[in-house]
């Protein structure tokens, strides 16, 4: 795939994305206090508003997210700019997102019926979504 002026300014390269199976929500416990271990989560983080927690969905959620996995091009944490380079173009684009990282990667939600507009935001910023 080749680099777009956008990817060349931020000075990375392209990123290969895939979705993850599945539908995902997202809660917030101000408590701080774990859910039961038998809850299906992706994404955990204790901040000093509380506990964040991405889960798979239930039935109907209010707002369901999907979540797309930069895993197929993981990078050392010193790495920079790998992640701006996902989240301009969905910016730029009116998308809102959450994300969660990983050691060498990132889990970046967008809202389910934004979809298509994500993955033709990315694809112009010169990534590929599986």
């Amino acid at each position: 795939m080749k680099t777009t002026p956008y990817m060349a300014m931020m000075g990375t390269s392209s990123q290969r994305l895939r979705f993850l199976p599945g539908r995902f929500q997202i809660d917030h416990h101000p408590t701080g206090h774990v859910p039961p271990v038998d809850v299906d989560w992706l994404v955990m983080v204790r901040a000093p508003d509380g506990l964040t927690v991405v889960r798979h969905a239930e039935a109907a959620p209010a707002q369901a997210w999907l979540a797309l996995y930069s895993g197929d091009t993981a990078h050392e944490l010193e790495a920079t700019g790998m992640l701006s380079a996902l989240l301009v173009p969905l910016k730029d684009a009116g998308i809102s997102v959450f994300v969660g990282s990983t050691f060498e990667a990132d889990v970046v939600l967008v809202p389910e019926a934004r979809r298509d507009d994500a993955v033709q935001a990315l694809r112009r910023a010169g990534h590929h979504v599986a």
